[in-house]
Order: structure tokens, then C-alpha cells, then sequence
């Protein structure tokens, strides 16, 4: 019987590895190179979290969203962060319209364009708080409040935001709290020599590459509820919990280069976004469990944006990536992992 009730759960974990495999392919046919993006956005998506994306203007980022969200059978919107954005800007507003039926005039909640499976928040840091606090609470409560009702967002519900890490003149940084909303932080970086080149070629012809849709809309919250149920042993949960506390300032067993160089550590919320990433990380090649190497994978995209560095840090140019590599370094993993997670994997087989 209990053999019978995982089931669903290996056919789930098969389907999500092909549909990766097809996504992957898919996206190719657009986007050139930043695999290990894509990859990472496919992680934020199954593990249903949001994504900050930061990279230089004409790297594709819009496109590429745009792109999995026309894969993954998504509705998808784009909102220009200016300083003059309002709160009613993104969620919506009520306004008075006249009933035809009836002639009385009544409120009717006009939907913003937060409603939607995919959000690109361009350029989040250049909108005011109050206007960024609008977004944050949506993405955290996945609804909008308007008129004293309850207006529930679309699922799934994803929002990626970018920020420019140039031209910092006029900007409203994100305070790290909110910063923590974030599931991961992820660099989009310059293309390689063979990438700028196959883009030139790709982009001046007469023809564009097209997609074809990989999964329904449907389909999604389904795979997103199966990445939850991935198994995590004891030790691979250990050893992100002791990742995680190396953060920390005067924390028993943290490298002595933590309390010079990191002002303030993670908290809690980056050890549950190390596991959760880590199992999706997993789901999407197919394997039943979670390993060390996941975690190791996912710890930079979760840890960077949720390390606030100390002067001493920055003058002897430590970024928070390096510093991160450090503790990776620095962290123990504990001997038998390798038969833990072999033997985790038989109980979600058996």
C-alpha cells in the first residue's frame, strides 16, 4: 500500500526531470548561453519562491522571463519601476462605474498588473518604499488588499525583480529585511566570446527563434507541492543548519573570519530557503533526495543577499560571494552522508 501511494510520487519526479530537459532545450532556442540562470530561475519557480536578478542593461533578462513563462504556460507582466510609481500602480484601484443593469453607480476593483503567474519587476530600487512595501506584501501574502477586500493573486504567483548595480544615483535601495523576501539573489553576468557571437547572428537575421509550451499552468502547483515532499536526511539538514549558524557573529564553532568581516548573519529563513531550493535542485534532475552537493549549489544565490559585511570586509575586498566560498570551505561535512542520503532515498522508494 505504501509502495502504491509513492508511486505518483517517482512518476511526478520523472515527468519534472523530462520537463526540464525540454524547458532547457526550449529556452535555447532564444536565449543564448546563461544556463546556470535559466537553471537557477527553474529552481525559484518549483520551489515557490521569487528571485532578485541583478545584471547590467542588454543582458536578456526580460527576455528570458518572458520566455519561461511562454514555456511554462504562464501569464506574464512587465512593470517599469519609475519614481513617480504608485501602490495602486501595481496592485490596482477601485473606481466608480455606473451599473447599465440597474443605472447605480458602485465601486469595481480594476485589477493591477500584479495580477499575474509572472512578474518582472524591473528596476525595483528605483521606486520609492512605499511602493516597493506594495510589492513585497503581495509576494508574501499573495493577495491584495483594496476597499476592505481580499483579492487573491493567481497560482502559481512568481515575481522576479532586477536592480541595475550601475548608476546607484537616485536609487531606494531594498533594506536587507526585505531583501529576505527573496528566495535567491542571482548575477547575470557578461556572455562569453562564442555566446556574443552566436547573439549577433541569432538577433540581426530575419528570423527569431520560437518556443513551444513544455507544461500547462496547471501543472505547476502540482510539481511545486512534489518538491516539498523530496526527503532530506538528518545530515544534509545539519549541515545547512551549520552553514547557515557559521554566519553568525560569536555563534560557538563559526570561523574567526566571521566575526571580522560579516556585520550581521543569516537568519532562519535563509536554513528553510537552503533545504527547499536544495530539494528542487533535486526534483529537477530526477534524484529522490537531497545531497550535500545541493546545498552546496544553492548556498550562494540563498546566502548573498542575506550577509551584510563589515567595513573591514570591504576594505580588504571581500565580497559576499567570497566570503561565502570561505565558509563552504570552512563548514564540516559530516562522514556517512553519502550512506544517510543512500538510505533516505530507500524510504521514498519503499
Amino acid at each position: 500500500m505504501i509502495e502504491q501511494a509513492l508511486d505518483p510520487d517517482l512518476a511526478g519526479l520523472d515527468k519534472l526531470k523530462r520537463a526540464h530537459q525540454a524547458l532547457r532545450e526550449q529556452i535555447s532556442q532564444v536565449i543564448v548561453g546563461q544556463d546556470e540562470v535559466i537553471h537557477q530561475l527553474m529552481i525559484s519557480i518549483f520551489a515557490r519562491g521569487h528571485c532578485m536578478l541583478e545584471g547590467v542593461p542588454g543582458l536578456a533578462k526580460t527576455l528570458m522571463v518572458s520566455t519561461l513563462a511562454e514555456c511554462l504556460s504562464l501569464d506574464f507582466h512587465r512593470i517599469q519601476f519609475t519614481p513617480d510609481l504608485m501602490p495602486s500602480d501595481i496592485t490596482g484601484t477601485e473606481v466608480l462605474q455606473e451599473n447599465r443593469s440597474t443605472g447605480a453607480r458602485e465601486l469595481q476593483y480594476i485589477r493591477g498588473p500584479v495580477f499575474a503567474n509572472v512578474v518582472l519587476a524591473d528596476e525595483i530600487n528605483r521606486t520609492p518604499p512605499k511602493t516597493q512595501a506594495a510589492l513585497l506584501e503581495a509576494m508574501q501574502e499573495r493577495h491584495v488588499s483594496a476597499g476592505g477586500h481580499r483579492h487573491a493573486l493567481p497560482d502559481p504567483f512568481f515575481v522576479l525583480a532586477t536592480q541595475n548595480p550601475i548608476e546607484q544615483e537616485g536609487t531606494y535601495p531594498l533594506p536587507e529585511a526585505q531583501l529576505d523576501r527573496f528566495l535567491f539573489k542571482v548575477f547575470v553576468g557578461y556572455p562569453t566570446p562564442d555566446e556574443e557571437r552566436r547573439i549577433y547572428r541569432l538577433t540581426t537575421g530575419g528570423t527569431a527563434g520560437s518556443t513551444t509550451k513544455v507544461l500547462s499552468g496547471e501543472e505547476i502547483p502540482e510539481l511545486q507541492a512534489l518538491v516539498r515532499r523530496v526527503p532530506v536526511s538528518d545530515h544534509c539538514l545539519d549541515y545547512a543548519m551549520a552553514l547557515v549558524r557559521s554566519t553568525r557573529r560569536g555563534e560557538p564553532g563559526a570561523p574567526d573570519f566571521t566575526g571580522k568581516w560579516i556585520a550581521w548573519g543569516a537568519g532562519p529563513r535563509a536554513g528553510q530557503a537552503l533545504i527547499l531550493t536544495a530539494k528542487a535542485r533535486a526534483a529537477l534532475d530526477g534524484r529522490e533526495t537531497v545531497t550535500i552537493d545541493d546545498i552546496r549549489a544553492v548556498a550562494p544565490p540563498v546566502l548573498r543577499h542575506r550577509l551584510v559585511t563589515t567595513y573591514a570586509a570591504q576594505a580588504e575586498g571581500h565580497s559576499t560571494d567570497s566570503i561565502i566560498e570561505k565558509l563552504l570551505d570552512a563548514v564540516p561535512v559530516r562522514p556517512g552522508v553519502a550512506a544517510a542520503d543512500g538510505q533516505i532515498a530507500q524510504v521514498f522508494r519503499s
